[in-house]
């Protein structure tokens, strides 16, 4: 089984990195295969409309220039994908945007009863949207989406401030367990 987790953050080892580390090590704990993709440095272009995508029917989307062909492929590969994100102004940055609106139209049905996950980090307030954002994603694509003890949101400002965040923590850690609980019983 495997898992590909994308962190849509600017900042490599910010705090959604943080956040996505501990899911990731639960899985891992688990015995669960993970590809950790950092992409919010990647200059990726949102969708055009043109769905020339969606006509030639070949999971891939039409414009180049940037790896989102290479990201679409890695969430076909998987069993499970986690999407991370910082809030920006109760929204998503906007390479995890990108990610969300090509991959949805490029994928068609082909994403049908994978598992997946959002985690989001947040400054104080405003996460609940980018949350909703990214499962939306995952629920319009009949994916199962996995809950944890509380929202799967990391509260913290500056880099590393999500490690004080035991509540935050503790989620993740929940979230990580409950996602290789979802893909073991699929996989049995």
């Amino acid at each position: 089984m495997k898992v590909v987790l994308f962190n849509g953050s600017p900042r490599k080892e910010g705090n959604t990195f943080h956040c996505l580390n501990f899911v990731m090590k639960e899985l891992k704990i688990e015995g669960i295969e993970c590809e950790y993709v950092w992409i919010g440095k990647e200059k990726l272009q949102g969708c055009t409309a043109c769905f020339e995508c969606i006509d030639n029917d070949d999971q891939r989307c039409v414009l180049s220039g940037d790896k989102m062909n290479e990201y679409i492929e890695k969430m076909l590969e998987s069993d499970g994908i986690i999407i991370g994100s910082p809030t920006y102004f109760s929204d998503l940055s906007t390479s995890t945007k990108a990610l969300i609106e090509r991959a949805g139209y490029a994928t068609g049905g082909h994403l049908k009863h994978k598992v997946g996950a959002a985690v989001v980090a947040v400054r104080r307030a405003g996460a609940n949207h980018a949350f909703s954002s990214i499962n939306f994603f995952f629920l319009i694509k009949q994916m199962f989406v996995v809950g944890s003890s509380y929202w799967n949101l990391g509260i913290g400002k500056d880099p590393g401030e999500v490690l004080d965040d035991e509540e935050g923590i503790r989620t993740f850690k929940n979230l990580g367990r409950n996602f290789a609980y979802l893909l073991r019983k699929l996989k049995s």
